[in-house]
Parts: C-alpha cells; sequence; structure tokens
C-alpha cells in the first residue's frame, strides 16, 4: 500500500518512514554473527548462507530484490511563451512535482545444460511525471520515468532471458552473486550469447560511474548516452539477441532486437528482418597507473517505421491545408496546431544511425571519472529513447571510503545535447516529436548539470539528495533555466 500510493507523500515522509524501514532491517539479521564478516550485505540469500542453506560463492539459484522511491519537484521558471497554437509539448513554467516508485525482483536459475542460465524480472512502477513528460530533451530529470507510466502501479515482465556462455579458457575470474548475475566462475576468455526480453543498455554502453539511476545519477542524461536511440517498448525493453566475445581485456558485442511497431509505442514490431534496432560495441579495458580504465566505441543501426523531419516539412508545404497536425488522424503526439507539420505524414521504413565514445577512468582509490559522447544522424524522430540527436556527458563519482563512509558517495556531472538542423526547422514551424514542441524555438544546446549525495542509512538502504540545474529546456533559449530538487530512497533485498 505504501508503495502504490508514494506518490501522493511528500518527500519528508517518505525519508522518514524508508529511516524506519531500514532500522528495522537490524531486527531480522538473525543467526550466528560470525556466519558472515559485518561488511557482507543484508538479503535474503545472505540469510540462507549464514545457516548453511545457500552456497553464495557457487551458486545454481538466486532471488534479489529492489525498491526505490523519487520524489522531485521543480519551483515556476521564467519561460516567454508556452504551447504556442497548439503544441502542446512544453515544459509547464509553474511549480510541479514528480514521482516514481519502482520494485524489482530478479530470479536467476541455472539450466541443466553447461554454461545456461535463465533470468526472469518482473517489475512494478507506478509514477507522476513533470508536465506529463513533455518539455526536456536530453536532459529528462529522472530515468526510471516511462512513457506509458501512471500513478497507479503496474506490473509487467522487465526481463526473461537465456545466457548461454562457452568457456574458452584464459584466466579464472569470479562473480559474486546479484541481480541478473549468478555466482560462479568463468573464463577471460568466453563467448556470451543471450536471447530474449531485456534492456539493451544491460549490455551496451555501460559505465561504471555513470549508468545506475537507482545508485548514481538520476537524470536520464547520464544513464546512456542521451543520443542513444536504442530499441525499446514504453518501459524501456525489448526482445532480440546479443553475443559478446571477451578476449582478455578486449570485447566485441552484436545485438539484433526488436523496435515498436509505432515510434514510443508499447507494442514491438516482431518482423525481425524488415523492422529492427542493431548495436555494434569494441570495449578495450585498461590500466593506467595502477588503476583500472575502459574505452568503448558504439555504433548502432536502426531500420523502423517512422518519420523524417524534412519529409514531415516537405509534405506540410506541398498541402498545408491538409498536410497539417490538426488533420492528423492516424498515430500522432497530440498536436492540434493547423499550422504546423507532422510527421504523420510522414511516416515510413527508414534508417537511423548513430556512432558513440564512452570513457570511465579511475583516479584514485574510490575515485572515478567518465564521458560519453555520440553523434546521430538526426533526420528522423525519436523512436524509443530521448529527443537528443547528439549528446556529450562527463562527471566523477567519489566514493565515501575517502571520508571513512564507504558506503556513501558524492557524484556532480554537465550534460550537452543538440538537436539536428532539420530538426530545429520543424519545431520553428510549430512541429512536435514524442518530448518537445513549445510551438516555436529560440535554439540552443540543452544543458544539465547534476549533483547528489548519497547516504548509506543501513546495509543495503540508501537516501540520496539531488539537485539539477537544467538550461535550455526543450533546446529553446526563449525559455528556463530550471532548478530540479530531488530525493531518491533505496533499498535492495
Amino acid at each position: 500500500m505504501f508503495l502504490k500510493k508514494a506518490h501522493k507523500i511528500c518527500s519528508f515522509r517518505l525519508c522518514a518512514y524508508f529511516l524506519l524501514f531500514a532500522g528495522a532491517g537490524k531486527v531480522f539479521a538473525i543467526g550466528d554473527p560470525n556466519a558472515l564478516d559485518t561488511d557482507e550485505p543484508f538479503s535474503f540469500m545472505h540469510l540462507l548462507a549464514q545457516h548453511g542453506w545457500h552456497d553464495m560463492e557457487d551458486e545454481w539459484w538466486n532471488v534479489h530484490g529492489q525498491a526505490s522511491v523519487v520524489s522531485q519537484w521543480k519551483p515556476a521558471f521564467p519561460a516567454a511563451y508556452t504551447n504556442l497554437n497548439g503544441s502542446p509539448n512544453s515544459l509547464l513554467p509553474q511549480a510541479e512535482r514528480s514521482n516514481t516508485n519502482t520494485v524489482d525482483f530478479y530470479a536467476g536459475l541455472k539450466a541443466p545444460w553447461l554454461g545456461g542460465e535463465i533470468y526472469y524480472a518482473p517489475e512494478m512502477i507506478a509514477e507522476e511525471a513533470l508536465s506529463n513528460l513533455k518539455g526536456l530533451g536530453g536532459s529528462i530529470q529522472n530515468g526510471e520515468l516511462q512513457k506509458s507510466g501512471a500513478q497507479n502501479s503496474s506490473w509487467y515482465t522487465s526481463r526473461f532471458y537465456l545466457r548461454q556462455t562457452f568457456n574458452l579458457g584464459g584466466d579464472n575470474n569470479h562473480a559474486a552473486s546479484g541481480p541478473l548475475q549468478l555466482a560462479g566462475v568463468f573464463d577471460s576468455r568466453r563467448l556470451v550469447v543471450s536471447i530474449g526480453t531485456m534492456s539493451i543498455i544491460d549490455i551496451f554502453d555501460k559505465n561504471a560511474y555513470a549508468g545506475d539511476i537507482r545508485q548514481q545519477f538520476i537524470s536520464m542524461a547520464f544513464m546512456t548516452n542521451a543520443a542513444y536511440d536504442f530499441a525499446a517498448d514504453v518501459h524501456g525493453y525489448s526482445t532480440g539477441a546479443a553475443a559478446e566475445f571477451y578476449y582478455d581485456d578486449w570485447a566485441f558485442r552484436f545485438g539484433h532486437f526488436m523496435p515498436p511497431q509505432e515510434p514510443n509505442g508499447k507494442p514491438l514490431s516482431y518482423q525481425l528482418l524488415k523492422y529492427f534496432g542493431q548495436q555494434i560495441e569494441l570495449e578495450h579495458r585498461h590500466i593506467i597507473g595502477d588503476q583500472p580504465g575502459a574505452i568503448r566505441l558504439l555504433g548502432y543501426r536502426n531500420q523502423e517505421y517512422m518519420g523524417k523531419f524534412s519529409d514531415a516539412i516537405a509534405a506540410y508545404t506541398s498541402n498545408p491545408l491538409q498536410n497539417n497536425a490538426a488533420n492528423c488522424t492516424n498515430y500522432n503526439y497530440g498536436s492540434s496546431n493547423p499550422n504546423a507539420p507532422d510527421l504523420c505524414w510522414a511516416r515510413k521504413t527508414n534508417i537511423k544511425m548513430g556512432i558513440g565514445l564512452n570513457i570511465e577512468q579511475s583516479l584514485t582509490q574510490g575515485v572515478g571519472i567518465f564521458l560519453r559522447g555520440m553523434y546521430s544522424d538526426g533526420k528522423t524522430e525519436d523512436d524509443s529513447y530521448t529527443s537528443a540527436d547528439r549528446s556529450l556527458s562527463f562527471g566523477a563519482l567519489i566514493d565515501g571510503e575517502l571520508w571513512h563512509r564507504n558506503k556513501d558517495a558524492f557524484g556532480t556531472a554537465y550534460a550537452l545535447s543538440w538537436i539536428s538542423a532539420s530538426h530545429i526547422a520543424f519545431l520553428n514551424m510549430g512541429g512536435i516529436d514524442q518530448f518537445i514542441g513549445d510551438g516555436k524555438i529560440n535554439y540552443s544546446p540543452e544543458r544539465v548539470w547534476e549533483l547528489f549525495y548519497k547516504l548509506n542509512v543501513y546495509k543495503t538502504a540508501w537516501l540520496t539528495l539531488d539537485y539539477q540545474y537544467i538550461s535550455n529546456p526543450g533546446f529553446n533559449a526563449d525559455r528556463g533555466p530550471v532548478d530540479v530538487y530531488g530525493v531518491r530512497a533505496h533499498f535492495e533485498f
């Protein structure tokens, strides 16, 4: 009941309830206190291990879970205009609140054959977005938000897939027990094939310091490259296959996944040879001055049913009385502007491509930095992710071990995103895409600076205070800047 109605509760009460719940966890830490090191996390699997009922080093099954609440608030901000002439995708200038409440369960099971693992993860979300999730391009302030989210909680399958590992030699490595990971030994040279329903960014464009929105930065600008339009449904998941080949410090990955049938829609297209999202990634891990790091080069190619901005403009110019946004009766984004082009008049099979760089580097024990950048062609509408056509983000994550709080963390990061010339022209004529469109635009790159402190209140319970400063929301210098204040409560079990 608490999670279902949490969007109606103020941040202070959320924090208080979470602290009480985390403190109560100490009561349930039963068993021999010497059975596990006191630094071991509190979880169901560790409780079983304390009683000798589970092997945490070589698992044939495990179950993990998490619960997170993110509550955010923005005060009123200046805007020269909002939702001009029926173009409806402005961030509203009045004060607003936003909330997300999520629960996940992660189950893993070894298959009856060598190297096979099966994973299943049901997920729940309840949410309330700022301005109905409109008005922000590459800097949507909470990566938990979903395009189909509602205030009432809903359950769905986020992941259900088979992972097959073929060990090929090299050094032995140990994987610790965790969500979507069975503890065990694997080779440094191996082929890993995953088939089923999953998130593409579970595998591609990962970064040690930016990507986990429940433990690190909250903004979508830092979850992955903002311009990475990876195939996904409205929840952020897809069905397909990925192959990963590891050879010591090198890794090569390829994925082929299903896009939505309609841009930003829920049902996936099962015409795998006609519509698809493909990605390829090359990774090299290295050591510089005894500190680990990694460099990744990522490319993606989407062949999907979507509209080009130039085609939408051309259709409108050829017959503005007919091919305008207000006259569109098939799949569109709800514009009623009779003097604007609309992507619904331009959708057909199109190709979208992009290339990106992803760098992570530990500087000293407990201090790491990251950088991501991506260039997408910018010809077509966003099909699954943000409105950004190009993006750059960088920042630092500092472990609390430096001030004797080893499970605390401090992070600061900055991100910029851009859109293409044809995208700008389309918006300036009053057009909208899934997320943005104020009726006209005084173009400037969208920018966000995020700062957070994560406080560990118990072994697997954290509270985070977060601040985001967003300039040029919707790539429009006539609006903003916007301040977003937030608190996150996160518990793992």
